[in-house]
């Protein structure tokens, strides 16, 4: 399937979360009091893939943002200034600035999206924009970039397929990335310097059932669509000729610790998978019922329920036991200490049932979005981590099962696991 699929205006409305619309006053307030990272380091993990340039988009950003409102139109006013630049830039043959200002006004375009809980106007109008942007970065970019449409039941899962800078020919590896529930493909593979990319593997970014772009296409998250999503998007892999089928891994970040879990429990042609920031609780009662009332609001929005006792019903479903015994292929889990969002006794338990080799490894005094902490400054660098482990997968070189515990002096302690 090559024919981009247009997203579907719902008039259900938003998802209603009593929380959200009684504690209101309160979550404006922490906003105000602390910023857009209120919940988890947004403007980071945003700006890290933009590169340097885009510090001062989300320094002003940071500024502007002091309610849940501004949201949305904060980096709606950045990515129309960065859209405009690109376009100066290629109407004046500039075509690596236009590229990098494609790229970025795509992100912004797409962080916009977060506060819309709903396929309205608005939010099909910046999906349509983040599209529109990327695909202009995609036809400058310094490597080969394409978009895809996987054909999953009678719908698609959107994704963007990258090869590595210089590749000529020949089967090479590659990687399944599966962003977590406030991110989205186009930010999983960075304008420079990619992690993956560099190491000489392909990336697949995509958005699974429920994330981001998949919800106003009509493909919601559930498990079953989980179960059956991996089978689709590895066919969709090896009919490729610069893919080598029997090097295909996957990484997933947040959320995407839970999916990309589920997926390489039933798709046994994925040779790896690398876990980082956990969602792991069963049910996840922390981050629906004890975290910002955000993370549930947007989660009911990724499932296509509007109303929360329904919900609540249908996340206790919502676990890897079950599945996990399923994988034998290597596991990797990279979390942080102060996991705030998942206890980590519950990925501790996850990785008992994996039945392959594996490796468990905590960082010190790190909250969710692992790193921003001594250990991961002075010890190994976690992103860097998952990359350097997936490529000796990849490459089929051994390695221990082990628990790691990175010390905030950087040291790392090693006990079998």
């Amino acid at each position: 399937m090559n024919r981009p699929l247009q997203p579907i205006l719902d008039k259900r409305g938003e998802p209603h979360v009593r929380r959200f619309s009684e504690q209101r006053w309160l979550l404006d307030n922490t906003i105000r009091a602390n910023g857009i990272d209120w919940d988890q380091p947004r403007s980071l993990y945003l700006s890290g893939p933009c590169g340097m340039e885009s510090n001062a988009d989300f320094a002003g950003i940071r500024t502007r943002v002091q309610k849940m409102a501004d949201i949305g139109p904060a980096f709606e006013a950045v990515a129309r200034r960065r859209e405009a630049k690109a376009k100066a830039a290629e109407e004046a043959g500039s075509t690596v600035t236009a590229r990098d200002n494609y790229f970025m006004a795509a992100i912004h375009w797409g962080a916009a999206q977060w506060p819309y809980d709903q396929n309205d106007e608005t939010n099909i109008a910046y999906n349509n924009k983040k599209r529109e942007c990327y695909m202009k970065y995609a036809a400058l970019a310094d490597h080969h970039v394409e978009a895809a449409w996987i054909p999953f039941k009678d719908k698609a899962i959107a994704a963007w397929l990258h090869l590595p800078p210089g590749y000529t020919g020949g089967r090479i590896p590659v990687v399944i990335a599966i962003p977590g529930m406030d991110s989205f493909k186009e930010g999983q593979v960075a304008l420079y310097g990619d992690r993956f990319l560099n190491r000489g593997m392909a990336v697949l970014a995509i958005d699974g059932p429920g994330q981001y772009e998949a919800p106003m296409l009509g493909v919601y998250f559930s498990m079953e669509s989980w179960v059956a999503a991996g089978k689709p998007i590895v066919d969709w892999l090896v009919a490729r000729a610069e893919i080598d089928p029997e090097r295909i891994g996957c990484s997933g970040t947040s959320f995407g610790t839970f999916f990309g879990t589920i997926l390489t429990a039933h798709e046994p042609r994925i040779r790896a998978f690398a876990a980082m920031s956990v969602c792991h609780e069963p049910g996840c009662h922390t981050i629906f019922q004890e975290a910002s009332p955000t993370f549930k609001k947007r989660f009911m929005y990724m499932s296509g329920i509007v109303d929360e006792d329904a919900f609540d019903k249908f996340r206790k479903g919502m676990t890897w036991e079950g599945h996990a015994d399923r994988i034998g292929v290597p596991y990797l889990c990279v979390a942080g200490e102060a996991e705030e969002l998942s206890p980590v006794e519950h990925s501790e338990r996850l990785l008992r049932a994996v039945k392959g080799p594996k490796r468990l490894v905590i960082y010190q005094d790190s909250r969710h979005s692992v790193g921003n902490v001594p250990a991961a400054n002075l010890g190994p660098f976690p992103p860097i981590l998952v990359a350097d482990w997936m490529a000796d997968r990849l490459a089929r070189k051994p390695f221990a099962s082990e628990r790691w515990y990175v010390t905030a002096s950087g040291q790392i302690e090693k006990t079998p696991l």
